[in-house]
């Protein structure tokens, strides 16, 4: 099971659709996933079409291991993939783990149960570089980075490289950075093609091809609980997440 941590310790760059999106476009590509929601705010677990509010357990069951994953797991049907769902529960992780020697290999121990089940796991991380994003960068593989090429954009992606570094070397010596993605693209602001051209000289081929652009319809998917494959399968944003599964699979074949 390849394990994706999608992050950036910024908020409104698009992790949440692209976790959602992602997860439905290698789901339609003949790949088992698994989503996990490792956001408070539960906005993946909504947008996949399970109500948030009427769970009876959820990944913060499963951190404080009360509950186990498999019972914990849904299943999205609009997305077609499985979800390890959240909702405002996982606020009260942080500080009930405080005192617990392993409490930053919790999920690594959950998903590690799960192996043979899932080709893909992609986790939504919280917007901010907490216990739960450690969590989720110690049980990931991989780090996948969406972030808008705006101004300060290259500034918060060397603050997360640097706690990449520091996750590598106490805790997941394995952790590397698959890619980043570039998010809510304007390709009429002169902006958005100077940042990422300096993204492209600086991570070169860790920035993906796919780019995805600002699409009114990858906006409206989540309140109709559907990923944009499902809500409007020509959508610019549907095909461009399309794209993006196309290109991790190639990748992975490619070695």
């Amino acid at each position: 099971m390849k394990t994706f941590a999608i992050t950036n310790q910024k908020g409104g760059v698009g992790k949440t659709t692209t976790a959602v999106n992602l997860a439905a476009s290698l789901a339609a590509s003949g790949q088992r996933v698994l989503l996990v929601d490792l956001d408070p705010q539960g906005n993946a677990t909504m947008g996949c079409g399970i109500n948030k509010r009427e769970l009876d357990c959820s990944v913060y069951h499963v951190l404080l291991e009360i509950k186990t994953v498999t019972e914990t797991v849904r299943r999205s049907e609009s997305g077609r993939f499985d979800v390890l769902p959240a909702n405002r529960d996982l606020a009260g992780a942080e500080v009930e783990l405080v005192d617990v020697a392993d409490r930053e290999i919790r999920l690594r121990r959950a998903l590690e149960q799960l192996a043979d089940r899932y080709d893909y796991a992609l986790i939504d991380c919280p917007p901010a570089l907490n216990l739960l994003a450690v969590n989720a960068l110690t049980a990931a593989g991989l780090v996948m980075i969406p972030m808008q090429c705006e101004y300060y954009a290259l500034e918060g992606v060397s603050d997360l490289v640097n706690t990449i570094r520091r996750i590598r070397a106490h805790l997941n010596p394995g952790l590397e950075i698959h890619g980043l993605l570039r998010t809510m693209y304007n390709s009429g602001s002169t902006l958005a093609q100077q940042v990422s051209d300096q993204l492209k000289s600086h991570f070169d081929k860790k920035v993906y091809d796919t780019i995805i652009p600002r699409n009114v319809r990858l906006a409206e998917a989540p309140s109709y609980g559907q990923p944009v494959l499902m809500y409007d399968p020509s959508s610019k944003g549907a095909q461009a997440y399309r794209a993006l599964a196309e290109e991790i699979l190639a990748r992975q074949q490619a070695g």
